[in-house]
């Protein structure tokens, strides 16, 4: 069996605990809205970090259920209002909750789903420190969440927040500060409350901490390259998405940026500022940034933060957890889906 495949077994345990979460206080003629998005599937490999993290520092699994289904269901939150935000109308192959209900049902899920987290919190060992966690989290997601949406150089012409605020140069600086708030600090806290509620030591919770921030950036990065140069079959959707959404917040698009001469940094930009990308911009876009060495480079870039997420789980002993959690750590950059 595969890392993702023992992940994803481990974090199907939280899928109740999520519903029973969800269902308290809920009326009837709404659990189809509100469960919609739970049940649209997903790897879990979030709740699994927390309960692999848990047991990695000596804690019992039992106790981590609330904390993973709490974590599990940040994402799912975010996910609601990344689809309401990018109108998007399909993932994991079904309709959203946006484009199944409307836009107005989904916010009001998506709040229904953040007071669930905090019932989930209020069952778990130290929840005053979960809380902390849980509100930086979904502040700092939040923040990553507007950041990536001021990196894309066009569209949303009737929002005038972003329009004023638009970010028409976005540094490598600007990049990974956008990744490390919008991807890595919920996979960061998720390991961490794994720690939280098995009592780990200040040097588990920083290694924790470190690790989780270290594999949510690769994560990033790889779905960047992805993005661009993935097969189709087996990302699930077609390349260049980043490019349709005009955006420059993706490592393999900056770093080509840095490399093209003048003119075809131009032609590519001109591309990503249209108001809407064709299919031949999105190919002649692929074309142009293959023809330097981003794809190499955001790799190395990647297996940087690998070797960093390893070494800081040398804070804690040897075991079967901690040999699964290396093993994600190397599978995150090289994966092809």
């Amino acid at each position: 069996m595969d890392v993702l495949a023992k992940l994803s077994e481990v974090g199907r345990k939280v899928d109740p605990v999520m519903e029973r979460y969800l269902r308290r206080n809920l009326s009837d003629e709404f659990a189809d809205v509100v469960l919609h998005q739970v049940k649209t599937g997903g790897k879990r490999i979030r709740p699994a970090l927390t309960i692999t993290c848990c047991r990695a520092v000596g804690g019992d699994e039992g106790d981590a259920l609330p904390a993973a289904a709490a974590i599990e269901l940040i994402h799912n939150y975010s996910l609601i209002f990344d689809d309401i935000i990018d109108h998007g109308e399909f993932r994991r192959g079904r309709p959203t909750v946006r484009k199944a209900y409307g836009d107005v049902m989904a916010m009001l899920a998506g709040l229904h789903y953040r007071e669930a987290i905090a019932e989930a919190i209020n069952d778990c060992r130290n929840p005053l420190k979960l809380h902390e966690l849980i509100a930086r989290t979904i502040k700092d997601v939040i923040e990553g969440e507007r950041l990536d949406v001021l990196f894309e150089q066009a569209g949303r012409a009737g929002e005038p927040y972003v329009v004023r605020h638009r970010r028409l140069e976005v540094s490598m600086d600007d990049y990974l500060r956008m990744i490390r708030l919008k991807t890595a600090s919920l996979i960061s806290a998720a390991c961490v409350a794994g720690g939280l509620v098995a009592d780990a030591s200040p040097e588990q919770l920083r290694a924790l901490e470190e690790y989780g921030t270290s594999v949510g950036m690769a994560f990033q990065i790889a779905d960047d390259i992805l993005d661009i140069f993935g097969e189709e079959r087996e990302i699930g959707k077609k390349r260049g998405k980043d490019i349709v959404e005009h955006k420059l917040g993706n490592v393999v698009v900056l770093l080509s940026l840095e490399e093209l001469a003048e003119e075809l940094r131009g032609e590519l930009l001109s591309i990503l500022r249209s108001e809407s990308v064709s299919e031949e911009g999105v190919e002649r876009a692929i074309e142009l940034i293959a023809s330097t060495k981003a794809r190499e480079r955001a790799y190395s870039l990647g297996e940087g933060y690998v070797r960093r997420a390893v070494e800081a789980l040398r804070a804690l002993p040897e075991s079967d957890d901690r040999r699964l959690l290396e093993e994600l750590a190397e599978f995150v950059i090289r994966r092809r889906f």
